[in-house]
């Protein structure tokens, strides 16, 4: 089932009456893909085929005041938000919700996107290409088993030697998630 499924439309919605912050990430123990394990590749697919799924089911249109968070700097569809704005609305995809080329460029730039794993340039250029700046938000991916103190300490490094972020940034990723947590940032005693 993917999150564009109707049956999950009764979540959707009461997520969004309230005004709920929603975190997506992929299946980090999926079967492999090629031979190689999930999280190396098909993660970041599995994260763009579901926000596109969504996109077209019009879960993003009817839920104005959901919040999503993609994990990984959205996977590999900041890289393929510049295609769907072309081509997403071409008479030859099927659109039943008649979504136009302008809303699915305004729609993927309302998500969050968090830097886990993702910290590298690489991953960071599309994604401040489809999001605003203040959209991307710090990510550890702790938890995760594909994720190691090595390897979190290297996405810091990169995130902290980043070209695409501007002077200072990489510190003010973390303070940017207690915007969408106001509640835990109290609680914090950040207020």
């Amino acid at each position: 089932m993917f999150l564009g499924d109707e049956r999950l439309e009764p979540v959707w919605a009461e997520l969004n009456r309230r005004r709920a912050v929603a975190f997506v990430h992929p299946n980090t123990i999926a079967p492999p893909q090629l031979g190689l394990p999930a999280p190396l590749i098909d993660g970041a697919f599995e994260t763009a085929r579901s926000v596109v799924d969504m996109l077209y089911a019009g879960v993003f249109r009817r839920y104005p005041d959901l919040t999503v968070i993609l994990a990984h700097a959205g996977g590999a569809l900041p890289a393929m938000s510049g295609r769907l704005g072309q081509l997403g609305a071409e008479p030859w995809v099927p659109n039943a919700q008649n979504i136009t080329r302008d809303e699915i460029r305004k729609l993927l730039a309302r998500l969050y996107l968090d830097t886990g794993n993702a910290g590298a340039d690489a991953s960071l250029a599309p994604a401040l290409a489809m999001v605003p700046r203040d959209h991307l938000i710090y990510g550890s991916d702790s938890g995760a088993p594909c994720n190691t103190d090595e390897t979190s300490a290297t996405n810091i490094r990169a995130l902290r030697d980043s070209r695409v972020l501007v002077d200072g940034e990489a510190d003010q990723l973390g303070h940017r998630g207690w915007d969408l947590f106001p509640t835990a940032s109290r609680r914090a005693g950040r207020s």
